[in-house]
């Protein structure tokens, strides 16, 4: 059997979807296109290739992670192979954190609502109405 020869080179696109930042290269596609996605810090083409030690930005709902390639591949592995196609940086790490615990102390000083009575509390407010009216 003959050997691959080792990449030097991978479409941005294909990378995500190998190193499990998005389950298809469409949703890759997409969000390249819509500017969630830079490499060292300007916007890209979903036909761009990346190398080694290039920097990402990726955005994916609340997070933004900054990660450095460490690893190239087309075909998508399993996650722990997934995981060391990249590492984040420490600073994306401190930052994500800290954005996670302040969505986290917002969501606790919401007040919080039951959301609509139920059949048995409907029958007491209507009682309490009538009894109201009395």
């Amino acid at each position: 059997m003959a050997e691959r020869p080792a990449l030097t080179a991978v479409r941005i696109d294909k990378w995500l979807w190998a190193a499990r930042f998005f389950k298809t290269r469409a949703l890759a596609k997409d969000a390249i296109e819509s500017g969630k996605v830079q490499v060292n810090g300007q916007r890209v083409k979903p036909s761009k290739d990346i190398s080694l030690h290039m920097q990402l930005s990726v955005r994916q709902g609340f997070d933004e992670k900054t990660v450095i390639v460490t690893g190239l591949s087309e075909q998508r592995g399993n996650a722990t192979l997934a995981a060391t196609l990249y590492s984040e940086t420490p600073e994306s790490v401190e930052k994500r954190l800290l954005m996670q615990e302040q969505r986290k102390l917002q969501q606790a000083a919401q007040p919080h609502t039951e959301g609509r009575p139920t059949k048995k509390q409907r029958r007491q407010i209507h009682q309490f109405i009538l009894h109201q009216s009395d």
